[in-house]
């Protein structure tokens, strides 16, 4: 895996990338949640969030080590 990326001449982290891009999946995936009422089944939403997201992150990290390498 690139640690860094070059986006017209500006070095970004790719950590950043994948952190934006676990964002936005879990901003979905949270409202899918809501709009078919699965935060009744959670104990604390905005813990499970930011669980959410730390997994999401995780995954995306460890594949693409496994596919971009």
């Amino acid at each position: 895996m690139k640690y860094e990326l070059d986006l017209f001449g500006v070095v970004v982290p790719s950590l950043l990338l994948w952190s934006v891009l676990a964002y936005v999946l879990a901003r979905g995936v949270s409202k899918v949640m809501g709009r078919n009422g699965l935060y009744r089944h959670v104990w604390h939403p905005a813990l499970f969030d930011f669980s959410l997201y730390v997994c999401i992150v995780t995954s995306l990290v460890l594949a693409s080590k496994e596919f971009f390498l």
